[in-house]
Formats: C-alpha cells, sequence, structure tokens
C-alpha cells in the first residue's frame, strides 16, 4: 500500500506542477488567468519592489538549497527517497503559486512596441521559449526529472539507477538549453512594465549564478567526464560548427 500511496503522491506532484508551468504562461504573458504579473492594481512603488525581491529569494533559495546534494543528504532522513525529487517537485510548485498570488504589480513601461510584425515577433518568441522548457527535458528524462521514474520503480520493486550521461540534440552544441528556454519566455515581451522588468532581471541573474553551483556539483559526481564535456560545449551561447563531441557527453539542468 505504502508503494502506491507513493506512486499516487509523485503522480500528483508531477501534474500540480504541469498545471503551475501552463498557469506561469498566463502570468507572466498577461494571458487569460485571473492573475498575472501585470494585472493587479499597482501600489507604491517601494513596497511592490521589496515585496517582489522577497517572493524572488524565497524561490531562488527553495531552488538552490534543495537542489545541493548536501541538503538532500539531510533531507532523506526524513523524506523517504523514492518521493524525495516528488517532494522537491512540490515544494517548488508551491512556492511558485506564493509569488503568483502575492506579487505585486509595477505598472511603469520600459518599452511598448508598437509595430505589429515585431509584436507578433515577440509573442512567438515568448512561445517559443516556454516551449523550449518541457522540450528539452523530453530531449533527457522528463520522468526522473520530476520525480514520477522514481515512484514508478519503486511500485514495481525496482531499484533506481541514475541515468546515463548523455548529450542528445541540443545538448551537444550548448550546456544549459533549459535556462536559456526560461530566458527566452521572461524577456520576450512586447510590452514590458518595471515588475515584469524585475522579474525577468532577478531570475536570468539567479540562473547565471545557479551554474556555478550546478556545474561543481557535476563535476563532483562526473569528474573528468563532465569536465571534458565542458571544455567541448558552452554554456549559454550555442555553438553549431565544428563540434565534435563525444556520444556520452552531457546533462540535464536542474529546475530548478
Amino acid at each position: 500500500m505504502k508503494r502506491f500511496l507513493y506512486f499516487v503522491y509523485g503522480v500528483a506532484c508531477h501534474l500540480l506542477f504541469l498545471g503551475t508551468f501552463i498557469y506561469m504562461a498566463g502570468f507572466v504573458g498577461n494571458l487569460l488567468v485571473p492573475k498575472t504579473i501585470d494585472s493587479a492594481p499597482a501600489g507604491p512603488i517601494g513596497v511592490a519592489v521589496v515585496v517582489n525581491l522577497l517572493l524572488l529569494a524565497l524561490f531562488a533559495a527553495q531552488h538552490s538549497i534543495m537542489a545541493r546534494p548536501t541538503f538532500k543528504q539531510v533531507w532523506t532522513r526524513i523524506i523517504p527517497e523514492p518521493i524525495e525529487r516528488s517532494t522537491y517537485v512540490l515544494a517548488t510548485c508551491l512556492v511558485t503559486i506564493v509569488l503568483f498570488w502575492q506579487w505585486r504589480t509595477i505598472d511603469v513601461i520600459v518599452w511598448d512596441v508598437q509595430t505589429q510584425a515585431l509584436r507578433v515577433a515577440a509573442w512567438a518568441l515568448f512561445a517559443i521559449g516556454w516551449l523550449v522548457v518541457p522540450a528539452v527535458t523530453l530531449l533527457l528524462d522528463h520522468f526522473d526529472l520530476f520525480g514520477t521514474r522514481q515512484v514508478w520503480l519503486h511500485l514495481t520493486r525496482k531499484d533506481y539507477t541514475p541515468l546515463p550521461f548523455r548529450a542528445p540534440l541540443v545538448y551537444k552544441h550548448v550546456r544549459h538549453p533549459l535556462y536559456i528556454g526560461w530566458a527566452i519566455f521572461f524577456w520576450a515581451a512586447p510590452t514590458m512594465t518595471l515588475g515584469h522588468l524585475l522579474f525577468a532581471v532577478v531570475l536570468t541573474g539567479y540562473m547565471v549564478l545557479a551554474v556555478f553551483a550546478e556545474e561543481r556539483d557535476l563535476v563532483d559526481n562526473l569528474g573528468h567526464e563532465y569536465v571534458e564535456y565542458r571544455r567541448r560545449v558552452p554554456k549559454f551561447i550555442p555553438r553549431f560548427t565544428g563540434a565534435a563531441l563525444a556520444s556520452r557527453a552531457g546533462c540535464a539542468s536542474q529546475i530548478s
């Protein structure tokens, strides 16, 4: 029974993430959902900046702390290992939902693209960035990243085995396509308010900093294999020419 409950819990956390991710498209893009990044009545700018920075700091802290191996070693003494990743996903969703709920609008316009063709291009980039995020997780193992593989293996009484280290498709050309997708999604706005800009700047800065901790952990875990991959493949700017990469060189970025 416990194995089945773990499986239900893992699937529920995964589905909650998918719902949160869909809502995020509406939140960031000011589309269809009840509360968006620019929809609430604007209050004092100083208060809004402080509250929003605290929300973004909470989001960054949860991602950074819970993703570290040292935290996981302690955490799995409390949370059973088969549902550790699912619990991380749940915590991520809850923190993101709090951010949606408590976000303060700052409606000062930074830019507003008037040319119709450019607006369409901005919306196209927005959609591409949003779609890149799940697409690159599917290139590796989407279900492992969100904990569903772990609870399925536990349900079927199979031992968990880490995924092999590989670089499918776009990972042969850039090490962190997941972060590139997020950044495009955050920045591709035909109308950019100060509140949206704060959101984009802070989360982009967080992703750049998070890469250093993430890659340090990957080097500790994978050793020379990741060092060689890092030497061959650029971090954020894709390189599509002269790439003679070994077939087993790549890694999954955290959601991190």
